[in-house]
């Protein structure tokens, strides 16, 4: 059964850092992409960062480039997210999410395919105050 169970959100001030991780269990690590994805108030889930290790693969979604950056410790199964200099428009629900599909913008464009046929975390709060 795949599993994926993110941590790490909560309240900082603009200008801060959080860090949120992901721990997946019941798929071959390397083989999968796993993405963080954001749902704002009133706005629709955005994917915004993945990764897979396989393919040595990275992609962010501009508005989090240079802010942003996802690591992933195959040791641990577990995929990280490091935001610095949040911003409020940074607040939102973070969801990680897993398929075995290749990680770029295309697929990470496509949001109905990731609900249809990806596995997903519970989700995490990420709320950044003035």
């Amino acid at each position: 059964e795949v599993q994926l169970v993110e941590s790490g959100g909560g309240l900082v001030q603009a200008g801060g850092s959080l860090r949120l991780s992901c721990a997946v269990s019941g798929f071959i690590f390397d083989d999968y992409t796993i993405a963080w994805f954001r749902r704002a108030p009133g706005k629709e889930r955005e994917g915004i960062s993945c990764i897979k290790t396989g393919d040595r693969a990275k992609y962010y979604v501009d508005s989090v480039k240079g802010r942003f950056t996802i690591s992933a410790d195959s040791a641990r199964n577990v995929v990280n997210l490091e935001m610095n200099n949040l911003r409020q428009d940074d607040t939102a629900i973070y969801y990680c999410a897993a398929a075995n599909w290749a990680c770029h913008a295309q697929n990470m464009a496509a949001t109905t395919l990731w609900t249809d046929y990806g596995s997903w975390g519970q989700g995490t709060q990420v709320t950044v105050s003035s």
